[in-house]
């Protein structure tokens, strides 16, 4: 099984395991690549990307068109851009950290509570 399947296959237990997502829309899908919204409203959703060819992962939190926190993967080594400081690259222990589909929804729902969201 590839990334993208196992990165799909997660999606769909994430969007049906929480209820407070009304949408999800697959952008763009082939053997290499997978790229996905799931909408919580109509200006907040993650955006979800996978390359495999390239061995790249995006997870990002958008809001209002901008990304308000992403944890990004490229070539194997994980980095998170934090709320607070979105251009820099938190490569520290926690930033580095490895995270599934579904760590990464429950930093979201973290944020999104400390910043009173839906």
């Amino acid at each position: 099984m590839t990334l993208i399947a196992d990165l799909l296959a997660a999606l769909q237990i994430e969007i049906a395991r929480r209820p407070y997502f009304i949408r999800h829309e697959v952008l763009e899908q082939s053997a290499n690549l997978l790229k996905a919204r799931i909408y919580i409203s109509d200006t907040l959703f993650i955006q979800v990307y996978r390359n495999d060819r390239f061995d790249t992962t995006s997870l990002a939190l958008i809001y209002n068109s901008a990304r308000i926190y992403a944890r990004d993967q490229l070539g194997g080594k994980w980095h998170r851009h934090e709320y607070q400081s979105l251009e820099s690259h938190d490569t520290s222990p926690a930033g580095r950290k490895t995270v599934t589909f579904a760590e990464f929804l429950d930093e979201v729902e973290s944020l999104l509570a400390e910043l009173g969201l839906p």
